[in-house]
């Protein structure tokens, strides 16, 4: 675990929820749910939440219409990023990146392997940045999302994570 910045003054963060899936609606949406509760909790803002369709078109154009948003900072995404002919999730959303970040897929891996063990391999969670936003996807269980979200990116979106955080890469947020 990282150190918090005694200088910092916590600045909360405008983040989107998507979910992909053929089958979640609102009420089944366990691991949508669970995002929005623990970045609540972690004092940031839901920006919107929605359900999409494992569609990659309709994907992109929804990360897209969020990466163009000036008043969102960050974007979560469950489902879509196994390994069946429906998961397509990856395909749809780093073609839009300015730069991937490898690491966030590697961690994530590491830290699912202490409960699910090799069965970490079929996730193929990722991150990235794009026009100042931070994008991680994460797969679609309500475990994995915990795990994503308590272990990794609740630190890299808080500005008093030290030595480091992407907040501090965020320019479009650091102007407000």
């Amino acid at each position: 675990m990282g150190h918090a910045q005694k200088n910092q003054n916590f600045k909360p963060l405008n983040i989107a929820v998507l979910t992909v899936s053929d089958s979640r609606t609102e009420e089944t949406d366990t691991a949508g749910k669970l995002l929005v509760e623990r970045l609540k909790e972690a004092n940031h803002l839901l920006a919107e939440k929605c359900i999409l369709a494992d569609n990659k078109y309709i994907i992109r154009a929804k990360i897209s219409d969020w990466i163009a948003d000036e008043n969102v900072h960050a974007i979560v995404t469950t489902g879509g990023t196994g390994l069946t002919g429906r998961d397509i999730t990856p395909e749809a959303i780093i073609p839009l990146f300015d730069k991937e970040i490898p690491g966030f897929g590697e961690l994530f891996r590491q830290v699912s392997y202490d409960f699910i063990k090799t069965s970490t391999i079929q996730s193929r969670a990722f991150a990235g940045l794009a026009n100042g936003t931070a994008i991680f996807s994460l797969p679609g269980s309500p475990g994995a999302c915990k795990d994503g979200w308590d272990n990794i990116i609740c630190h890299q979106l808080d500005i008093r994570h030290a030595p480091c955080n992407l907040v501090e890469l965020m320019p479009r947020f650091m102007e407000q």
